[in-house]
């Protein structure tokens, strides 16, 4: 291959494809404006002034667009990284929430340098559909305040925001509709001087770009101890959402992101908010539909231009932006948490057909991250619960069959199945210690040793066997199963 050649072949295609330059180009533009009343409602659940959600999720945007893992997904300001900061801004002032961003984004390098990103084949596909329905249920439960004690023209504006958005893709797919239905409720509110809320009404909108700094804190062991706590939750809670929106972005696209890049990417980008300024973020997951699902952007360049053109919109169209009524960035959430929301998984014929277990699971985890707003500890318990639910399963699944010689001087049992530590406590019950003749042949060539306990249960029934004078040969052990045995056997008791 030419030198030409290979040096087109390096060319993000935005570049060499017009169609896709464009996607890209209106993606970044909706994303922008429909970060910008997000940002400012995080900022207030932060207590910080609204420009430092918005610097945030410019900083946040723009590095991760480079050094992330995971294309055209968008991160910035979210509600679940205020939450865990909340208190510490409350307790000891701004510039430890910045000092414990920073710190944060160290701890994720550190975590994804780690492979904490290899966790993800844990979670099993009924927690993944449970955070995908939970996560449309919070995006449309965050719209609810916006649709509650407002003058009546909201909702007329909100339900012709909808049908635009529906309707328009079926005409043309030229211009994103979210973009179509922002600027034509835009133009109804103000050229009829219909009296709605607006963007303006959340907050000031930026005059000038952030500006890189240390933290107003002493550094001290003393600042380190009060704000790691919260530094370490905000790295776990932002890597969490930020892996399962990219696994979500891979399953949509079907392709695939490197998730330690993303997970270091990550901290990366938390750090160079917090040195200007931002109160950090994390993947955004409403915000990521609009882009990938809804606008249909596939590439860095929208993810980059999010957080440039949310910029450029506060600084250079403040007085614009802020007249854009929330009923039209409402709709477009409405229809982001419909589309978003896997309508399959609870179709009757699904349900009828999916194991209880599996319903139960993906129950469980929207009911938590409803509940406490907050998609990684609805994520963990899951995967907890499917793990409980998997490890009763296969419990079942280890059986004992006996088998005396014509002579009844051996009795061979043959064990089938998994041992581990919910299997093998069954175990020992299986035998007839008193019944059984002088000579006991375990036959494990159809089972597996996974752990200590099931190792404990062999030497118990051993010595069970041995305080009536008889023998136990334990056979057919593969080459895993011999090597834990033979570390463990007779080293699991104080009397060995």
């Amino acid at each position: 291959m030419s030198p030409v050649a290979r040096l087109r072949g390096l060319k993000p295609d935005w570049l060499s494809d017009p169609k896709v330059w464009r996607t890209e180009v209106l993606a970044g533009l909706v994303v922008a404006l429909a970060l910008i009343p997000e940002a400012i409602s995080f900022s207030i659940i932060a207590g910080v002034d609204p420009a430092i959600g918005l610097f945030a999720s410019f900083t946040m945007a723009v590095t991760i667009a480079i050094v992330g893992g995971r294309r055209a997904m968008i991160s910035a300001a979210t509600g679940a990284v205020a939450l865990v900061i909340a208190p510490l801004n409350r307790e000891h002032g701004f510039g430890h929430l910045i000092a414990a961003v920073i710190l944060a984004g160290v701890f994720q390098v550190i975590l994804g340098a780690l492979g904490v990103a290899k966790l993800m084949r844990f979670v099993p596909r009924s927690v993944m559909v449970g955070f995908v329905n939970s996560l449309a249920v919070l995006i449309f439960m965050a719209q609810v305040p916006e649709m509650t004690n407002v003058p009546w023209p909201v909702y007329p504006l909100i339900i012709g925001g909808l049908a635009l958005m529906v309707s328009l893709p079926k005409i043309t797919t030229v211009v994103p509709a979210p973009l179509v239905s922002i600027v034509i409720l835009t133009s109804i509110t103000v050229g009829a001087a219909i009296a709605v809320p607006t963007v303006g009404d959340k907050g000031a909108l930026p005059s000038s770009l952030p500006v890189p700094g240390l933290p107003d804190v002493p550094f001290t062991l003393d600042t380190l101890t009060t704000i790691a706590p919260y530094a370490f939750a905000m790295a776990l809670v932002g890597l969490m959402e930020s892996l399962m929106t990219a696994k979500l972005v891979d399953d949509i696209t079907d392709t695939h992101s490197n998730k330690t890049r993303e997970s270091i990417g990550q901290g990366i980008a938390n750090i160079v908010t917090g040195f200007f300024g931002g109160m950090g973020g994390c993947a955004m997951i409403g915000q990521t539909m609009i882009n990938v699902k809804v606008s249909g952007a596939r590439t860095r360049l929208s993810t980059f231009l999010a957080g440039a053109f949310l910029m450029v919109l506060c600084i250079a169209f403040g007085p614009v932006v802020s007249d854009i009524p929330m009923a039209a960035l409402v709709a477009v959430m409405v229809m982001v948490s419909f589309a978003t929301f896997d309508w399959h998984s609870i179709a009757p014929k699904t349900l009828k057909r999916m194991p209880a277990g599996e319903i139960a699971v993906m129950a469980i985890t929207v009911a938590v991250v409803v509940a406490t707003h907050n998609l990684a500890i609805g994520v963990v318990v899951g995967s907890v619960t499917a793990m409980v639910i998997f490890a009763k399963r296969v419990a079942h699944l280890a059986e004992v069959t006996a088998v005396t010689d014509p002579d009844r001087t051996t009795v061979v049992y043959r064990v089938t199945g998994e041992l581990f530590f919910a299997s093998s406590n069954d175990l020992v019950g299986q035998f007839n210690y008193a019944g059984d003749p002088k000579n006991v042949i375990i036959d494990l060539s159809a089972a597996h040793i996974w752990d200590a306990s099931s190792v404990a249960a062999l030497d118990a029934i051993e010595t069970k066997y041995a305080q009536r004078g008889k023998t136990v040969d334990i056979t057919g052990l593969n080459t895993p199963s011999a090597q834990l045995h033979g570390k463990l056997t007779g080293e699991l008791t104080a009397d060995h």
